[in-house]
């Protein structure tokens, strides 16, 4: 089994060039309590790094310290080399981290073509007016639309969405940022078992086709097993095991750890 933070046999090129992400002792206390502690690993361009782990492990903490929505209480975080640690949510994201969140934030009585237009809107600085029928972001907004397939659903609402609809939704809104590393936080939460197909090669085009960097945290672990080049295992706040999904599913010590709980 693999030292967390190691590379492995398979991680060609990590050996010459920086990662793209670098977390060295990463750790978060709240009113005394750990929440995670140590945490130690770097992931390569281009990777697909997921985590697994039961409920209250850390993972979704993990995404708050590499966003930027909570400030870690130890340890360091570098995008390219540079010290991010305390930079705030919008400087990460103009510099390519981009987030999807468990619960959903979309708008039920917009469009889903204003949700793009509304991202475009506020990554280019221009005036948040959904009335405008000419726009300058008119082909951006198809671009994603086409990218994310629901250029059939441009003038639906979000309350009008299927649930895989709303996660593509979700991503949608994300691309236009165009992060080079996206986070995504149990994408297929809440996504019917029919769904879960095209969300997953969505997911897959976006990562192998466009080149992203993807952390992502899921439970299916038949998705994972189908899309990560390596599998981060969480437990109690520490990283318990960080190899490629097939090391890490026949590691004993992790089968002894989720025993009766499931990965």
């Amino acid at each position: 089994m693999t030292a967390p933070g190691a590379i492995t046999a398979h991680d060609e090129g990590a050996r010459t060039t920086a990662p793209v992400l670098r977390l060295d002792g990463l750790g978060w206390s709240v009113g005394g309590a750990t929440i995670l502690q140590d945490i130690t690993l770097s992931v390569r361009e281009g990777e697909f790094l997921a985590f697994i782990g039961p409920n209250g492990a850390g993972k979704t903490s993990l995404f708050n310290l590499i966003s930027g929505l909570n400030p870690p209480t130890g340890g360091t975080l570098s995008l390219d080399g540079a010290d991010i640690t305390g930079l705030p949510v919008h400087t990460r994201a103009r510099r390519g981290i981009g987030r999807t969140f468990q619960t959903s934030s979309l708008w039920p009585q917009m469009t889903v073509a204003e949700h793009i237009r509304l991202a475009a809107q506020a990554r280019h600085g221009g005036s948040y007016r959904l009335w405008r029928r000419a726009s300058p972001y008119t082909a951006e907004v198809t671009g994603v639309l086409e990218r994310t397939g629901l250029g059939h659903r441009a003038r639906a609402t979000a309350a009008e969405l299927s649930h895989g609809e709303k996660r593509k939704l979700e991503l949608a809104v994300l691309l236009v940022g165009e992060p080079r590393l996206m986070l995504l936080d149990e994408p297929m939460a809440g996504v019917s078992a029919e769904e879960v197909p095209a969300l997953t090669e969505l997911i897959r085009t976006l990562h192998r086709d466009e080149g992203r960097t993807v952390l992502m945290v899921e439970h299916h672990m038949d998705v994972l097993l189908g899309l990560a080049d390596r599998l981060a295992v969480m437990h109690h706040g520490r990283l318990l095991a960080l190899d490629t999904p097939q090391a890490v599913t026949a590691d004993p010590v992790v089968q002894q750890a989720y025993l009766g709980e499931g990965l």
